[in-house]
């Protein structure tokens, strides 16, 4: 067997999936402001410490519906720029030969991660009353997040070559529930305030995909694959499609997902966030709080396995440059042989419906606020943020300078650093006579390519609207 040796012919595959994996790096998502983390105007500090109340003119508030705390963004340590070069004026994908295999290794990590996490509020409101600040929010939550080894990157640049490629623990989850929060706050003393919210969530559907092992040996003469794989799929409606084997048509294996009809709600689960605030003395205050700590149950969940490791061995592909089509070892004919071989190494098998329980990735935050004494409209702060979500999890610290000249406006700039690089934020908010506008961005957009895609994965805009009373 023969490597191939006309790479044009081999852009035919490599463009699909470079494709796919540039439409990944600029998936948005929404998620919490942390750039107005400690902006007392801003009303959605609760979502990141329950604790916090609203020490605004007009501490009570009425989202207007959908509006109320709009927020898309990007995160992730896989960009656009890392999977589409500028190359003679044109814009191409890291697969093209004019680009060289140091430079794109070179912008890659060993675990690649993208993702998608949406928790906009559809109703929210916030009022003080029984003794403390109380807030009742009804939201939508999607996330999704997926994991890639180097090593696959470095299969689809070089091509078939003599080489061993390790892409174990490729990992992609999605889940989306609907969230009911109900919060109060309140102050126990002169310094010590703490809050809580606790939280229903009625799931809607839930997918996690791995192939834990897939070890290539690519070589001249023969191939030798080995491979395990998983998936679980929890939506109502839902069900495998099945195929037969073609050595032994008793057996069947999953070859794809099929949908009947959408049927309604399929998990039920519970979280609660917990947050405290203490104030040492005029100049400083401290918080903390952990959000989402709970679990989500699945009542309908498909699961499917190879049940064992998969393992493949072969000698018998040549691939050849003539790509005529009466060529039977053309690129296109001896792929698509090759490709119902290769089924063998993700059969899954169909393993029935049950019940899987997981738990949420919660978020962990750590606030420090300075007051400048001889301006004390003048705040700087320090928030922590981590969220705890296994091959997921990322942190980042964000330094900010805060400002709230006047009672109606405020106004914050900072700088982050963390898992995923570092960015500027800020936030501009008007609060006052009976409306509430704020915009602003957690990561500001960088470079953007032709098409309008930020070559940065890491980027946000952040607007809501909101009725004070």
């Amino acid at each position: 067997m023969r490597k191939f040796n006309n790479k044009n012919q081999l852009m035919k595959s490599k463009y699909i999936i470079g494709a796919s994996l540039l439409a990944c790096a600029s998936t948005a998502f929404a998620q919490e402001t942390y750039s107005g983390y400690f902006s007392e105007g801003y009303e959605y500090r609760f979502r990141m410490n329950p604790a916090f109340g609203n020490e605004s003119v007009k501490p009570n508030f009425v989202a207007i519906p959908m509006l109320g705390n709009v927020n898309v963004a990007m995160r992730g340590n896989l960009h656009v720029s890392d999977v589409v070069y500028p190359l003679n004026g044109k814009t191409v994908l890291f697969t093209n030969p004019g680009i060289s295999n140091r430079k794109v290794m070179n912008n890659l990590s060993d675990n690649n991660r993208l993702g998608l996490d949406m928790n906009m509020p559809i109703l929210a409101t916030g009022f003080k009353a029984f003794g403390g600040y109380n807030t009742v929010v009804i939201s939508a939550h999607a996330s999704a997040n997926a994991a890639i080894p180097k090593d696959l990157f470095r299969l689809l640049k070089e091509g078939v070559s003599n080489k061993t490629y390790d892409i174990s623990d490729v990992r992609f989850n999605a889940s989306a529930y609907a969230e009911i929060a109900l919060g109060h706050s309140r102050d126990i003393n002169s310094q010590w305030r703490v809050g809580g919210a606790l939280k229903f969530n009625l799931g809607i559907a839930d997918f996690d995909a791995r192939l834990d092992q897939a070890r290539l040996q690519l070589g001249e003469d023969n191939w030798t694959i080995q491979s395990r794989a998983s998936l679980n799929a929890a939506m109502n409606g839902l069900k495998f499609k099945m195929k037969a084997d073609k050595d032994n048509p008793s057996m069947q294996y999953v070859d794809g997902i099929d949908m009947d009809n959408f049927g309604g709600l399929t998990g039920f689960g519970m979280a609660l966030d917990l947050g405290a605030v203490f104030t040492l003395n005029q100049d400083w205050q401290f918080s903390a709080a952990v959000l989402d700590f709970g679990f989500m149950n699945w009542s309908n969940n498909l699961k499917a396995t190879t049940d064992a490791d998969k393992i493949f061995e072969t000698d018998r592909y040549t691939f050849d440059p003539d790509d005529d089509k009466d060529n039977p070892h053309s690129f296109d004919n001896e792929w698509k042989t090759m490709r119902d071989d290769l089924e063998e190494l993700y059969k899954l098998e169909d393993k029935g419906k049950g019940s899987r329980t997981n738990m949420l990735a919660a978020t962990l935050n750590f606030g420090a606020r300075y007051t400048f004494p001889l301006y004390r409209p003048l705040t700087f702060g320090l928030v922590n943020t981590t969220h705890i979500n296994g091959k997921y999890t990322w942190t980042d610290f964000r330094l900010s300078a805060n400002v709230a000249p006047v009672k109606m406006f405020s106004a914050t700039a900072n700088l982050a650093v963390g898992t995923y690089g570092a960015g500027f934020g800020w936030l501009l908010n008007y609060h006052y006579t009976g409306f509430g506008l704020f915009v602003g961005m957690d990561h500001t957009l960088g470079k953007l390519s032709k098409d309008g895609v930020p070559l940065n994965s890491n980027a946000s805009m952040n607007f809501g609207m909101n009725i004070l009373f």
